[in-house]
């Protein structure tokens, strides 16, 4: 596989731009895509200089989920362990947009089905176009969306999953916005870029470890009960988070009436 089929470029700002570059096919992927996605999403996540990652598809669409001739052939000629091995690669993908310490954001125009949907759903933010059309098309393949499924049913719920997990139908932006599956709905792509841009902004005026922070407390707090354990980590939590050196200079430049030194200049964009 050509390396140019997921391509990644970092802007002065530490805008981070994964690119999924397959657009004769709709930015399907195959085995080697989702291996290059995992590596390119592990290599970032250890960048100091990255401070945002966005999520893109080359051409008409976002991404129409799996190649069907890596379908075909998985389900064909791989024994059981090597298709097992196949999915959890896929699983490990995920995670790793997942476990990012950035704040991600996927932009989603034209076709999201399959794996692509799922890309939408763990990335941290969701902006799509009025014209995107989503589906789980795996059942109309005998398939399940097994691998994607916890990302998405955390987006967009049990019960909206029930209809369109078993159904495959298609369904717009407008729905997908109903559901929380994404965060934003734009008229086109000028305005989805215009919206990223507005969203990196202020996640750029923020401190880049407190974003880190804020990411993984709500992994610490989503689903659990509010009891003794959880108000003693959360009060500890802030309590480290005062003593950083990022809190005393964002309460200085408050202070002091001026930008924080993460800001980014004018000229570094």
């Amino acid at each position: 596989m050509s390396s140019e089929e997921v391509q990644l470029s970092v802007d002065g700002r530490g805008v981070a731009t994964v690119l999924l570059n397959r657009p004769e096919i709709h930015n399907a992927f195959n085995g080697e895509v989702i291996e290059t996605l995992k590596q390119t999403f592990l290599g970032l996540a250890g960048r100091q200089d990255v401070r945002v990652v966005l999520l893109r598809g080359a051409g008409k669409s976002f991404s129409a989920g799996a190649d069907f001739h890596w379908m075909k052939a998985a389900g064909q000629t791989y024994t059981v362990e090597e298709n097992v091995a196949d999915a959890k690669n896929l699983a490990a993908m995920l995670r790793a947009l997942r476990d990012l310490p950035q704040p991600s954001i996927a932009l989603a125009h034209g076709t999201a089905m399959g794996g692509g949907v799922g890309l939408v759903a763990t990335a941290d933010i969701a902006i799509a176009t009025r014209a995107a059309r989503f589906a789980f098309s795996e059942v109309r393949l005998g398939l399940t969306p097994a691998t994607i499924s916890p990302y998405v049913v955390e987006a967009m719920g049990a019960r909206a999953a029930r209809r369109y997990f078993l159904s495959g139908e298609r369904f717009d932006g407008e729905a997908a916005l109903r559901f929380g599956l994404i965060h934003q709905l734009t008229e086109d792509e000028a305005e989805m870029n215009a919206a990223a841009d507005a969203v990196i902004g202020n996640i750029l005026a923020s401190a880049p470890g407190a974003v880190h922070a804020a990411k993984d407390l709500i992994d610490a707090v989503t689903g659990k009960p509010i009891d003794d354990a959880v108000m003693d980590d959360t009060a500890r939590r802030i309590a480290h988070q005062r003593t950083t050196d990022e809190a005393k200079e964002g309460l200085a430049a408050f202070l002091e009436k001026r930008k924080a030194n993460w800001v980014p200049q004018e000229d570094d964009a």
